[in-house]
Formats: C-alpha cells, structure tokens, sequence
C-alpha cells in the first residue's frame, strides 16, 4: 500500500505551487505505476521504469528500494527514487590500510583515526538517488508546476515519512542521503541545508562536450603529445580483437566480466555497491539498442570489457573491467576509454557522462571535472553537530592533476 500525505505551502517560489501538495511511496516500482510514467522525465533512461525494473529486480547486495510520487492538485508532477543501505565505513573505503612502514608518523596516525572513525560509522542509509550512477538521477519534478524551494521542502518531509515508516517496520535508518545536485540546482542545496543537512563533494563527475565531426576530427583537435599518446595505446590493441557482445556473448561470459569487473572495483577509493552478476545480463537483454557492451578479446579469453547507455544526448560510460597484470603492456583501460568516445560518436551524441573515479586519465582524453554536491543529515540533531567533521575524515582523497588535451 502506498503511504500519502497532504502538505500546505506558504513558499514563496519563481512558480506559484499548487494549492494542495502530497506525496505517495511505493515499494516497488511497478506499484508506482501509471502515476510515476506521467511525472518521470521522459529525456531521463535512468528515472523510467524499465530501467528501475531492472535495477530493482537485479539488486546490488544489501540494496532496498522505494518511490515516492508527488502531486499537485492530485496531478502527478514529480518522482524520487529512495534506495536503502547498510553503510560500515570500513567495509566501503578502501584506502584504510596503514603500512607498518609509513614513512611519516603523523600520516600513519591520521590514516589510523580515519580507520578507528570510519570502523564506528554503520548504519541502514536512506539514499534519494542512485549509488550505480553520477549524476542528477535521484529525483525530478516539473518546474512549470512548482518551484524548486517548494519541491525540495516536499522532498525533505516525504523523506522523512520515509524514515518514520521504516522505523515502525524495526528498519532503524539515521541518516538521510540525497545524491548529486548540480551546481545550478544550489537552491535546492541551500533549502536543505536549511533543514539540517550538510553539504559536501566527493569526486567530481567527469564529462566530455563532442563539438567534433567524427573520431578522426576528435583525435586532430589534440595536441600531438596527446595525439601521439592515442594513436601509440590504440596501436598496442594490435592482434587484440574487439567484439560487440550479444546477449548470447553476455551470459556465456559472465562469470569472466563480473571476475574483471571486481578485480577493477575493489581498487577504487570508495565502493557502496557490490553489483549484483546479472545486472548487466538483463539491461542487454530489456533495454534494446540503448545498451551495449564490448570486449577485447585475446584468442577466446576475454581481457576487458565496457559498457554504454544511450541517454539522450548523453551517453553514460557505465560499469568496466579489465586484466589488471596486462593492463600497462596493452592499455587495455585507456582504449576503452577512447572506445567509448567513438561509441558516442556512432551514437550521434554530443556529451559523455564517464563518471567518478580515474579523474586523471579521463581528463587525458577530454573529459571536464564537473563537481556535484551531495547532502547528508543525522537525524539524531547532536550527532548530526559532528556529521561534517566525520565525513572529512571518511572522505577519500584523489590527488590528481587536470589535463589538457586538445589545441588552444
């Protein structure tokens, strides 16, 4: 049964808000229904039910989910997803480790409190947003049928009902998380630091413009340093053969592409999602043409592989993996990430979306760090006074320096 609620607004916002505001949560997204296809965006993949399907029915481990509807004189005008999640800091932030020969005692000190924090920080999360993507794809309303101060305000208290609900279910939940708001979006950031919540950045999103005719224009807008670098890792592929996988291909080979997929995984800084193994399976086999994914191939045993969706005008670098002892001798990362570019190319899109992490490699081949911003509240209000300074600690550094790969 959905959960409903009316709520009144006095906010004064750029549109006027519909007299009558409430909001529905489902858990599931087929129960959303009718009701979430009039609201969802419809240039957004990741907000439309056949994705959600997908996600929900291929979960990663430990991973809940919810939807909230929100109306306006009963008319569906936006959507949110909730996802929920056991968080142990030490399980989810890999560069904990302290050597036994740390060359400097007040670095190992520090990584030894950040180990001793991050060991008493666990807890069920509530996530408005999704962790398997970077981006603003957590929530959506009509800005023609209400304003973002107004929808933002609905949002925090639908969140948390949410809370409450799960609460009297004996799913304790203290934290609240909403996930990648843009930059332009600040006022919602700024409504919910009003309401308690602490802002932070982790990684940025990284994110190629293609203003380019084709892969070959792309690779001449380079500087020869850069263009050299492309034309030496591309070269390195030669006898490695590149295969479009079918659905056949997927399933026969998914044992080796969630393997290279974990040995790329449990290497990044920060990891909250374990994928579930056929996960990539059923977006192959619901999502159509949208999806794809690629592998290199070395006789019949497979190196790497990559995966694409088709956004709109974006197209989102999804989940990669890769033999992490040939990656140096083939540059087995770096072509998929050139591969990726030609992708985007054939699919008549002008944005990559290549996401977090490995920000300086991505930016050796053009994409843009664009940070977002992600807010977080304890609701026990006295251990929230502390949350800003526990997420410093908990926060993964990436010292990394932005390249610079095509011509002035």
């Amino acid at each position: 049964m959905p959960m409903c609620a009316t709520v009144s607004t006095s906010s004064r916002a750029a549109v006027a808000a519909p007299s009558s505001l409430r909001y529905s949560y489902f858990r599931s997204i087929d129960a959303a229904g009718r009701d979430w296809d009039l609201a969802a965006p419809a240039h957004d993949i990741f907000l439309q039910r056949p994705y959600l399907s997908i996600l929900e029915s291929n979960p990663p481990e430990g991973m809940r989910f919810g939807y909230l509807v929100f109306y306006g004189n009963d008319e569906p005008i936006g959507v949110a997803i909730c996802q929920i999640k056991y968080f142990k800091g030490d399980d989810n932030i890999n560069d904990l480790q302290v050597s036994a020969k740390e060359p400097c005692f007040f670095h190992g000190l520090a990584q030894w409190f950040k180990r001793w924090v991050a060991g008493k920080t666990a807890a069920d999360i509530l996530i408005c947003g999704n962790m398997l993507l970077t981006g603003e794809h957590g929530f959506y309303f009509h800005e023609d049928k209400i304003g973002q101060t107004a929808f933002t305000e609905l949002l925090e208290k639908a969140l948390d009902e949410v809370i409450d609900i799960m609460g009297r279910e004996g799913v304790k939940m203290p934290v609240i998380l909403v996930k990648d708001i843009a930059q332009h979006h600040k006022e919602q950031g700024e409504t919910l630091t009003q309401k308690g919540f602490f802002e932070f950045c982790i990684q940025p999103n990284m994110v190629m413009e293609l203003p380019f005719a084709d892969f070959d224009a792309y690779l001449a807008a380079m500087s020869t340093k850069y263009r050299t670098r492309a034309k030496r890792a591309i070269k390195k592929l030669e006898g490695v053969e590149k295969r479009e996988m079918t659905l056949v291909d997927i399933q026969r080979e998914l044992p080796r592409i969630y393997a290279l997929y974990k040995e790329v995984a449990k290497n990044a800084g920060f990891n909250m999602v374990d994928l579930n193994e056929y996960y990539l399976l059923a977006l192959k086999r619901d999502l159509g043409h949208a999806f794809r994914m690629h592998g290199y191939y070395q006789g019949e045993t497979l190196l790497a592989f990559y995966t694409t969706i088709v956004n709109g005008h974006e197209l989102e670098a999804h989940f990669l993996g890769y033999d992490k002892h040939l990656n140096h001798d083939l540059q087995l990362y770096l072509n998929c990430l050139y591969d990726i570019v030609r992708i985007a190319f054939e699919s008549s899109c002008t944005e990559i979306v290549f996401a977090r992490t490995a920000l300086e490699i991505k930016s050796s081949v053009g994409a843009v760090a664009h940070d977002l911003l992600c807010y977080v509240r304890h609701q026990n209000s006295l251990v929230n006074n502390f949350t800003g300074t526990i997420l410093e600690y908990l926060k993964p550094v990436e010292e990394w320096v932005p390249r610079h790969p095509f011509r002035e």
